[in-house]
């Protein structure tokens, strides 16, 4: 595979990126290409036995947290993500990963990728830990603002993902709510459900987050306004958890040596819990496979970014899904079609 990994885009970069992408190139038989600033690199590289299957892109832009998305992805044409989108666009690589700006990863995907045909907005997902395994949640924040017809094409685009990926088939499709009623819920919630259930034959109806989180769905669609708060509230009530657990335990000797009898088992909540171990989420819906990570990305988490987006290259996700979107937008009503 032909792997290309922004160098930019982490909170620390560039030394995460550089980092994972030699481990990953000691992994898997790949081309990796590190896209950012030649002489940056060359340096950082230098620290590093030789890895031949791994080849620096130079761009000498960055697009900063502080920038303005859609502004910057067209004024700024050198950055790290234009440039490996770029690759991507002219089949020159088969996947990009990030774990840059979200919003101008989605600015320069649209710009440099376009949409797949059909699809009104893509959607970005995340694979939240439930019980049993992981449910994928769209969108959590590429759109703020969506109409009924977005949640219906996100829901199109999250089962295509769920099924060739995640191996959930049939993958269960539901709307999150406030309540499980059909009743329930804002004006586009109410409006979007009679849709997916006429449409969408695994619709299992609304959902609300504890039954989200006890797994009895694999595909949970929702609004990238209400789907980023989810997301943003259950990594930071995890980590209060976590934090308030290590106190908790650390108070006197009896429970230190209770902490030091349940570490294991710590361990292995720790690491259901932590974004990391995912890695990074797909940008669903654009022409071309787009991969976004945490700002927070160390390199194991960058090396995961990496396994979880060879999985998507393994399973033909792009043609997959512009064969569900082509497919299923031909049943649709007309008002669901192409803008």
């Amino acid at each position: 595979m032909r792997i290309v990994l922004d160098a930019m885009g982490s909170d620390r970069h560039p030394d995460p990126e550089v980092s994972a992408a030699v481990k990953a190139s000691q992994i898997y038989s790949d081309e990796i290409f590190l896209v950012g600033p030649q002489d940056l690199l060359k340096s950082k590289l230098a620290a590093y036995a030789p890895a031949p299957r791994l080849h620096i892109v130079h761009a000498s832009q960055v697009l900063e947290m502080t920038d303005k998305p859609a502004e910057n992805a067209r004024r700024k044409s050198d950055t790290s993500m234009a440039v490996g989108m770029g690759l991507v666009r002219r089949g020159e690589a088969d996947v990009f990963i990030t774990a840059g700006n979200t919003g101008g990863a989605m600015a320069t995907a649209l710009f440099q990728l376009r949409r797949i045909r059909g699809v009104r907005r893509p959607a970005l997902t995340a694979q939240f830990p439930v019980r049993n395994g992981h449910c994928i949640v769209l969108d959590i924040g590429a759109n703020a603002d969506c109409k009924p017809e977005y949640l219906v094409q996100f829901a199109i685009l999250g089962s295509v993902y769920a099924e060739k990926v995640l191996q959930k088939v049939p993958p269960r499709v539901a709307l999150l709510s406030n309540g499980e009623e059909a009743g329930k819920g804002n004006q586009l919630i109410k409006d979007t459900y009679p849709m997916l259930k006429e449409l969408m034959p695994n619709f299992i109806g609304n959902i609300e987050p504890k039954e989200l989180f006890n797994g009895e769905a694999d595909v949970v669609v929702t609004d990238g306004f209400t789907g980023n708060i989810l997301l943003k509230s259950s990594e930071a009530v995890a980590k209060f958890l976590t934090d308030l657990i290590r106190s908790e335990m650390m108070k006197s000797t009896q429970t230190k040596i209770g902490a030091l009898l349940a570490k294991p088992a710590f361990a292995n909540v720790k690491k259901v819990m932590d974004p990391g171990e995912v890695g990074a989420a797909p940008l669903l819906g654009v022409d071309g496979l787009v991969f976004i990570g945490h700002g927070r990305s160390d390199d194991t988490a960058l090396v995961n970014a990496i396994r979880v987006a060879r999985q998507a290259v393994e399973a033909s996700l792009l043609n997959e899904l512009k064969t569900a979107i082509t497919e299923r937008l031909s049943a649709l009503p007309t008002y669901l079609a192409e803008e």
